[in-house]
């Protein structure tokens, strides 16, 4: 068996072997349970976002932050958020591994949290491609399309960037609606992308699928609550908008990433690692409602 091979198995037993009480996954238990699921991908220029992971957990558990949500789950409760670690993406690439095949990876390190009912993932990033993997990880799991909710300054509308078809959401494999929540008005978008964010909360995500997939890129903020990105967008969406639309969304939320926070790019005292810690905290109650 090839290296990549061993590192997959390795990587799928520690994922089973997650501490998570028996109790909790037993069926009639509140069916969710955020798995923070770390994809560490990044192919743009700046690489920064590869290193967000580890700072959004640190921030996550800061000491000066709140332990529960504002919708009053706890971080506590396993049943809110439990976290089942790591894909080695780096390692895997450094074997050598092609863009299809390390997709492929991510993909079936995803699935075995959603086989732990009620484990559903939430997944740090990373840079965008990440969403790629996990949409189509959860399309195929729960055997059918997603509505997917994208929140981002830029629509990502185009089927490549630098080359890099997996940079895109636009490509991930999904026949749901899109709702692209963008801060940015842009002129010459696809008509398939709905791009004023003031109607997120009034469309009917969610119906007729198999449920709701968010994906936060953090630019969608204006770079006055969140400058440690790497394509800042002067004019974006406050923070209280987007928990607004996070709050008032009426849907069975199954999957969500936070992705393109940079660290190198924020603040000393680590502002936007903050932002998207918050970001993280709020979606996991909406995953466990």
């Amino acid at each position: 068996m090839s290296v990549v091979g061993h590192r997959g198995i390795q990587y799928l037993q520690k994922l089973k072997a997650a501490n998570i009480p028996a109790e909790l996954i037993e069926k009639g238990q509140n069916r969710v349970i955020d798995a923070s699921l770390t994809l560490i991908r990044e192919r743009a220029k700046l690489k920064g976002p590869a290193f967000a992971p580890p700072r959004i957990r640190e921030a996550i558990w800061c000491g000066s932050t709140n332990s529960a949500t504002e919708e009053g789950k706890e971080l506590n409760d396993p049943r809110v958020l439990t976290d089942v670690g790591d894909v080695p993406v780096q390692e895997i690439r450094d074997c050598g591994v092609d863009d299809d095949r390390l997709m492929n990876v991510i993909s079936e390190s995803v699935k075995p949290v959603m086989e732990e009912d009620p484990l559903r993932p939430l997944v740090l990033g990373g840079d965008h491609s990440i969403s790629f993997p996990v949409v189509r990880a959860v399309s195929e799991k729960l055997g059918g399309p997603v509505d997917i909710l994208h929140l981002d300054a830029h629509p990502d509308i185009y089927h490549a960037f630098e080359g890099n078809i997996f940079s895109c959401i636009a490509i991930c494999p999904n026949n749901g609606r899109w709702l692209c929540a963008a801060a940015i008005a842009i002129s010459a978008a696809s008509p398939q992308y709905v791009l004023c964010w003031n109607n997120a909360v009034n469309r009917k995500l969610g119906e007729g699928v198999k449920g709701v997939y968010i994906s936060i890129d953090v630019d969608c903020l204006d770079p006055g609550f969140a400058p440690g990105v790497s394509h800042i967008e002067p004019g974006g969406l406050s923070f209280r908008d987007v928990l607004n639309i996070l709050h008032n969304l009426q849907a069975d939320v199954v999957a969500a990433d936070v992705v393109e926070f940079n660290p190198q790019r924020d603040t000393l005292d680590g502002m936007t690692a903050m932002v998207a810690a918050k970001l993280v905290r709020e979606l996991t109650a909406k995953i466990s409602k």
